[in-house]
């Protein structure tokens, strides 16, 4: 692939996409790998607008948005891909194309006469990964269906291309890489810093297409949809509780009060993962949080609410209104607000954001039993996220 910037030239065409694979023929819900509901693609929006990690604004319209379910589904029944695979490679297509279908006649004009999105111009790319017929990615026919392309990037036993070139699944240890480095290790790009911008995106989008539950996000009378899974805030190694739940003196104050909270220091800029699947009811400044965020879930049938508070300015990387996965990357660590040192502050509500606050670490061991926090699996054997 080794692709190069500043050569693509997308032009939108009228040609319906006919030759896209249905998304509802490709969902198989009994093959998909993750936990029910974590993976499956709901109706697809007309748009969806997003920021990438340096700030830039992205607006993806439902033709990308089509292509990020086929890559989605693809993934989902695809033992050993799960969630942060998918996310591995939406990162991959939005770098390589912005998730368009990308024709090269100047390379191959039949490319053309394929359905498409727009004409591309890096050497001998094709599709929404850009793969490259001379590097044994496939044919021109073969590359120029989105369906095919996802399998050969996830790869593995049910690869076309039976690991040379190497997908995602014939890379080893994968999970162990930083997300952009997986998505590098397949796309074997000139530019392997990129991915990483994107990361924040494919989170968003993947939240945006899927639906928790099977259902969607909410329902009926403002209910939120049962959790898949619960995983813990901060990825695995990178914090140190400094402050528990409980009375105790103030550290700015000095004065003897109640903290609602557990406080968990970690570098700045520390990934922060929302605790469950749920809607997100808050984000935004509130006095004495700084930056806070605010979910609300259902979890073992019971509606509960998670804080995070804290995080720096350009943190935030949720709205009001979203519906978040468990383990979905949703803000950073900072020291906003009243606070000494970069952490995490982190409450839990059952009942709702009103209620009464429990301990959240004595809360989130008993909710999150046989999970191994944030290190690349979650209850049932569903990934959420590896270590940032």
């Amino acid at each position: 692939m080794k692709k190069l910037v500043g050569t693509l030239a997308v032009l939108l065409l009228a040609t319906p996409l006919a030759g896209l694979v249905s998304v509802a023929a490709i969902v198989t819900p009994a093959a998909i790998a993750c936990s029910p509901g974590s993976l499956v693609v709901g109706e697809v929006r007309e748009s969806l607008a997003a920021n990438t990690r340096d700030g830039r604004s992205v607006l993806l319209h439902r033709r990308q948005l089509i292509h990020a379910a086929t890559i989605t589904t693809v993934g989902a029944r695809t033992a050993g891909v799960g969630r942060e695979g998918v996310v591995v490679a939406l990162m991959a297509a939005l770098t390589e194309s912005t998730l368009l279908m990308l024709a090269n006649p100047r390379a191959y004009p039949e490319s053309a006469d394929y359905p498409n999105d727009g004409i591309g111009s890096d050497r001998d790319s094709l599709g929404v990964f850009q793969m490259r017929p001379a590097f044994g990615w496939g044919t021109v026919a073969q590359l120029m269906d989105p369906e095919y392309q996802a399998r050969a990037f996830f790869g593995g036993p049910s690869s076309p291309n039976a690991g040379s070139p190497r997908g995602l699944l014939d890379i080893p240890d994968w999970r162990k890489l930083d997300s952009g480095a997986a998505a590098q290790a397949v796309e074997v790009s000139a530019y392997p810093d990129r991915y990483q911008d994107y990361q924040p995106v494919a989170e968003a989008l993947l939240a945006a297409i899927t639906r928790l539950g099977g259902t969607g996000g909410t329902i009926a009378g403002g209910a939120v949809q049962e959790t898949s899974r619960v995983v813990f805030p901060l990825p695995a190694g990178t914090y140190t509780s400094t402050d528990s739940f409980g009375w105790r003196t103030d550290p700015v104050t000095r004065a003897r009060a109640f903290h609602a909270g557990s406080d968990l220091a970690a570098p700045l800029g520390t990934p922060i993962f929302a605790v469950a699947d749920g809607v997100v009811t808050f984000a935004g400044q509130r006095a004495g949080f700084g930056n806070v965020i605010i979910i609300e879930h259902t979890v073992a049938g019971k509606r509960t609410a998670s804080y995070y508070g804290h995080m720096y300015d350009a943190g935030i990387h949720v709205a009001a209104g979203e519906t978040v996965a468990a383990g979905q990357h949703i803000s950073d660590v900072g020291s906003s607000g009243k606070s000494t040192g970069p952490h995490l502050h982190m409450e839990i509500h059952p009942r709702s954001a009103h209620a009464t606050v429990v301990n959240a670490e004595t809360w989130l061991a008993e909710h999150s039993t046989g999970a191994v926090y944030a290190s690349g699996v979650t209850l049932n054997g569903c990934v959420v996220r590896r270590a940032a």
